[in-house]
């Protein structure tokens, strides 16, 4: 069962509701001033029959208007009272409505932060968007504005049976007769109502999924005229989307019209029972007209109730998915002892951290992937002094990057330990181990601002000329200056506007500028020219001075000077040792390497 399809087995429950309630505590004053402002709203609309009654029987059947100037008085305060009432009780529900949908967004974004990467390695940023967007908003705006209404709906169906109890007992059995049936009809609607909201919301996420893949991929659909594919694909999805959404609506336009039905037929019943009383001079034709009011009336918090419970039920969706999301624990947590010593990553306690020097050793480390059955490493071991060169070498799939990953704690072992200075890594802070890492990626990411911008991000404390030193020493001051704004060009979303070499480049800067201990480099080098690739090296060759390193090589000519090299095959270490270590014994290593230099002296040919 995969993440889209398991909150759609799940019948209704209070307890992701009981999640949430840390949220609304904060804004207990507002919810209580919105509860109050509608009660007080509930009562003057109940006893605005009330002085229909005393119109109709004072002045209408009497055929005199003594009175009627404190009767406008009075009636006119009551509809005063009532708009201010509904004025207020819009001023507060938007506030409420923002804050909370706020803070659930704030608190969503700080735990993306804290979870593991495997989470954003398996979870599409649809899923993730609708989370964080749309089911927040929904949220806020049920607590604000539906939850209150219920209370309104409640006071004054409450207080109209009550009123209508004093005015005729008879009569108000009668429109008694509409709470069972209503909570049937209610019970019966309540389930699908609730498991089509919960499909509607599945494909909306596959739908926000769709939007960003095809904007992101833009480029990549144009380029292999893939354009029918998506489009089809998408149509796929838009139609699921309306499927579910008229079943939500047809589930809908039966349940509300069965309720204003039944209302129906009860007035009518009502007006007919009330009318032959009247004529017998049981009750008084302004008994008889409020009574109608109340039993018209009535009808409407009714519907409101009967609508709000549905959204309420439909609002179970958002919240499972709010909470799920919530709990979701990261794969890699610091121990309890650790934040207190070292903070966490929102708050950490920098004065508590100890200088890294880099060594890094494995000792008898066990390890598979959580998704995987197979024992990637046993009882492996390797020891690093801080300032060694490590070079991962391997067949594309081979593996290479779990050594790095374990090093750089994005995965921890199974079992025995990974130690850095003599530590447990474990007896640290993650955000203490990944400050003093610097990682160029393959296809590194940049952030939408300025070059400036993007370098600083190492550092966010450098200065300008800081940033122009680290530039400097991979020549990205040449390529800066032949744009029109210089550093201040902007790079476009994830670098857009930028060659993968000048996003390297900035890359590799960024690294310079936030002077790591550890570095790791995972094929820099691998889609760049000639000119751009020495460039690069250059500002390698800088970083990998006196620190502990990682390369992830694809060209084994660039790691020939490297300390360690490992190879890698089917996720598992078979070779290690110096380059001449491992041409000697003319195993994986040399097969690969002298067919690889049997290829580029080809292409050199060729050229």
């Amino acid at each position: 069962m995969n993440y889209y399809e398991e909150e759609s087995y799940r019948s209704f429950n209070i307890k992701p509701w009981l999640k949430l309630k840390r949220f609304f505590k904060p804004y207990t004053k507002n919810l209580t001033g919105l509860t109050i402002l509608m009660l007080v709203t509930a009562l003057m609309d109940l006893s605005i029959p009330l002085f229909q009654k005393y119109a109709v029987d004072n002045f209408i059947a009497k055929s005199t208007t003594e009175g009627l100037t404190a009767f406008i008085g009075a009636y006119g305060a009551v509809l005063t009272v009532m708009a201010l009432s509904v004025t207020l009780f819009i001023r507060l529900a938007i506030v409420v409505e923002m804050h909370i949908g706020m803070d659930l967004r704030k608190e969503i974004f700080e735990h993306l932060q804290n979870l593991s990467l495997s989470y954003y390695n398996t979870t599409p940023v649809g899923y993730i968007l609708a989370r964080t967007l749309s089911d927040t908003n929904k949220i806020g705006s049920m607590i604000a504005w539906g939850l209150v209404d219920v209370f309104w709906s409640f006071a004054y169906v409450i207080g109209a049976f009550i009123a209508m109890f004093m005015l005729n007992v008879r009569l108000t059995l009668i429109v008694g007769l509409v709470v069972p049936i209503m909570a049937l009809i209610t019970v019966y609607f309540q389930n699908r109502i609730l498991s089509t909201s919960r499909e509607l919301r599945k494909v909306n996420s596959k739908m926000t999924g769709a939007f960003n893949e095809g904007i992101m991929g833009a480029k990549t659909s144009k380029t292999l005229v893939i354009e029918d594919k998506n489009l089809s694909e998408f149509k796929g999805i838009s139609e699921a989307l309306e499927g579910s959404a008229i079943n939500l609506a047809r589930w809908n336009a039966l349940y509300i019209p069965i309720i204003v039905f039944f209302g129906s037929v009860l007035t009518a019943l009502v007006l007919a029972r009330g009318g032959i009383l009247a004529m017998d001079g049981i009750i008084q034709i302004g008994t008889l007209s409020a009574f109608l009011s109340y039993a018209v009336n009535i009808f409407e918090p009714v519907q409101q109730l009967a609508r709000t419970f549905a959204e309420i039920i439909s609002l179970q969706a958002n919240i499972e998915r709010v909470t799920d999301l919530l709990d979701k624990e990261p794969l890699i947590k610091d121990r309890e002892d650790v934040i207190k010593i070292y903070g966490d990553n929102i708050n950490p306690k920098r004065e508590n951290w100890e200088e890294i020097k880099g060594e890094i050793e494995f000792r008898n480390v066990t390890f598979k992937y959580p998704d995987g059955d197979e024992e990637v490493l046993k009882n492996f071991n390797l020891h690093i002094p801080a300032g060694t060169n490590v070079a991962i070498v391997g067949e594309t799939g081979a593996g290479k990057s779990t050594l790095v990953n374990l090093a750089c704690r994005f995965f921890e072992p199974r079992e025995g330990q990974i130690l850095i200075d003599g530590r447990d890594y474990r007896e640290r802070s993650q955000l203490w181990l990944h400050s003093n890492i610097g990682y160029v990626l393959q296809t590194p990411h940049l952030f939408s601002g300025t070059i400036r911008d993007n370098i600083r991000y190492g550092n966010l404390d450098a200065s300008d000329d800081q940033i122009r030193e680290a530039a400097k020493i991979v020549s990205l001051d040449t390529l800066i200056n032949k744009f029109e704004k210089g550093y201040d060009t902007h790079v476009g979303e994830g670098g857009d506007r930028l060659s993968t070499g000048e996003k390297q480049l900035i890359s590799i800067a960024r690294a310079i500028l936030a002077d790591p201990k550890i570095f790791i480099l995972d094929e820099a080098t691998s889609s760049v020219d000639t000119h751009t690739e020495k460039l690069i090296q250059n500002g390698i060759e800088y970083l990998l001075k006196g620190r502990t390193s990682f390369i992830i090589a694809h060209r084994l000519s660039t790691i020939k000077k490297a300390d360690i090299i490992l190879v890698v095959e089917d996720g598992k270490i078979i070779e290690r040792g110096s380059h001449k270590e491992l041409i000697a014994k003319k195993g994986h290593y040399y097969n690969l390497y002298t067919k690889q230099f049997e290829e580029e002296k080809t292409l050199e040919v060729l050229k």
